[in-house]
């Protein structure tokens, strides 16, 4: 049978995901399964990855680790786009987003690192831009969420005079990813005071605020992630921190915390989160709040979310840039109604 056009239109495309066999990849594998588009999942150990049971859903399988360019390129073939959960990404970021670029496929990440999402932007937004592909570091929920959030509530406005990010959950319950990530992380974290990007001041502030239910009053301490140097990259304001609760804190801190357990049939564990952002400008303040359940798990629809999109088209532009800059802001999160609850409120 001849095939056409709309045969070629209804193909499922192809998104290669590496580290698929991790905690947050198995998710993502999932959520790419659940709206149609075809998964790769590529690990550096083809066991692990057949033990994860890939082949039974009919998700091909491939083995490539990052520091094997030839590998890289072969488990890329065919892909749209890759997302990459193997961290921690100041080891793999860079590796996988020039392999993308030889293939000529877009690139996201989940990372949390605000030195790998610098490296990335800075690095590769020539030849993405050259190449006409998206690079996206950092789109899960630490980075990109709240960059999505500010974009959103502020709106019309061009410049702020503060963004304050609240993140509280009511556990945190790391991966061993997390643990590796963290203990390799060392860099100073990064804030915006007086106009500059600089490091946070220390001691670090401390802030109390009140969040809906089930959260109430809280303690935060001013500890950023990725959203930080996202959210620079693309915004003017006078004042950018990012404080993470004190309650998440100690368990994250704590060795003896154990690992996340499912709660349901997704693989979901029983965390609740909420990410609070306030922005100032004169005398306004605008408020957003987006609450869900499982940092990780949600992470899954938020970048899959990301490559629907890009894979559609429904992008304002390409190039290596944050979130905000490629995707209309307050259309991604409505579509994220499912699993994520935004709300948004003028002071």
């Amino acid at each position: 049978m001849t095939s056409n056009s709309a045969d070629i239109n209804t193909t499922p495309k192809a998104v290669a995901v590496l580290g698929a066999n991790g905690h947050t990849g198995r998710f993502v594998i999932a959520e790419l399964l659940q709206r149609g588009l075809k998964p790769i999942a590529i690990g550096r150990n083809i066991r692990r990855l057949a033990e994860a049971g890939f082949a039974e859903r009919g998700v091909e399988c491939r083995e490539a680790a990052v520091e094997d360019d030839a590998a890289l390129d072969r488990a890329l073939a065919g892909a749209a786009a890759v997302i990459n959960c193997a961290g921690p990404f100041m080891d793999t970021a860079d590796a996988v987003v020039r392999a993308a670029l030889r293939a000529g496929v877009h690139y996201l990440d989940v990372t949390a690192e605000q030195p790998s999402v610098q490296t990335t932007l800075d690095r590769h937004e020539a030849a993405a831009g050259k190449a006409g592909v998206a690079i996206i570091p950092a789109m899960g929920f630490y980075g990109g969420l709240a960059d999505l959030l500010v974009a959103t509530v502020m709106d019309e406005w061009d410049d702020a005079d503060s963004i304050e990010i609240f993140v509280a959950l009511d556990s945190w319950l790391p991966t061993k990813g997390t643990r590796v990530t963290g203990e390799k992380n060392t860099a100073r974290r990064l804030a915006i005071n007086g106009g500059q990007l600089e490091p946070v001041r220390q001691p670090p502030a401390e802030r109390v605020s009140i969040l809906p239910e089930p959260f109430g009053q809280q303690t935060f301490v001013e500890l950023s992630f990725s959203e930080v140097p996202l959210i620079a990259r693309r915004t003017q304001t006078k004042e950018l921190h990012s404080f993470l609760g004190t309650t998440a804190l100690r368990d994250v801190r704590d060795p003896s915390t154990p690992p996340p357990q499912p709660v349901d049939d997704t693989g979901r564990s029983a965390q609740r989160f909420a990410v609070d952002v306030i922005v100032s400008r004169g005398e306004v303040r605008r408020r957003i709040v987006a609450q869900g359940q499982d940092i990780y798990a949600v992470t899954a629809p938020i970048i899959c979310e990301a490559v629907q999109r890009i894979l559609s088209g429904d992008i304002r532009d390409t190039g290596a840039k944050p979130p905000a800059a490629i995707f209309n802001a307050a259309s991604f999160l409505r579509a994220l109604a499912p699993h994520l609850s935004v709300e948004v409120a003028e002071m």
